[in-house]
């Protein structure tokens, strides 16, 4: 990973929650801060290249579209933590991945497009890994806000 520079992290905390609804969204951040458009763009793919971003994009309601978020774990074997991890994450279907100290150390989002795509993904992860697949379908909703600032 590549540390960000300070117009980076003005970047990430500009960009942070709020994307301008505008023809040209990128030029306006980069109006904001000083750099043109290119230099945004190249920014975000720079960061997102080097892993100091690791995603980009909205975030979704997948449930009013018809789709799922399962909140999953598996019990991975220590010795066989980083092959699983390199599986788990492989899948298109898994939004995010965290370690846990825990009998259940290892706890993932599955996203799909409908119940039956989630079914699937999870089916799919305990054949990839040969381990049980614990599902939690969401319940409830909950939104915690959480903007950290980059340091100068």
């Amino acid at each position: 990973m590549v540390a960000p520079d300070r117009i980076d992290r003005r970047l990430i905390d500009r960009l942070h929650g709020e994307l301008p609804l505008t023809e040209r969204p990128f030029a306006d951040v980069g109006l904001e801060l000083g750099i043109s458009e290119d230099e945004v763009i190249e920014r975000l793919r720079r960061m997102l290249a080097h892993g100091t971003l690791t995603r980009f994009g909205p975030l979704f309601q997948i449930e009013r579209a018809g789709g799922l978020f399962v909140l999953a774990a598996l019990e991975v074997p220590e010795a066989d933590f980083a092959r699983i991890t390199a599986l788990v994450n492989g899948l298109p279907e898994v939004a995010h991945n965290y370690r846990r100290e825990h009998r259940l150390n290892m706890w993932f989002v599955v996203a799909a497009e409908s119940h039956e795509a989630a079914k699937a993904a999870l089916a799919h992860i305990e054949q990839l890994t040969g381990l049980k697949v614990h599902a939690f379908p969401k319940e409830r909703e909950y939104f915690v806000g959480l903007r950290l600032t980059a340091q100068e």
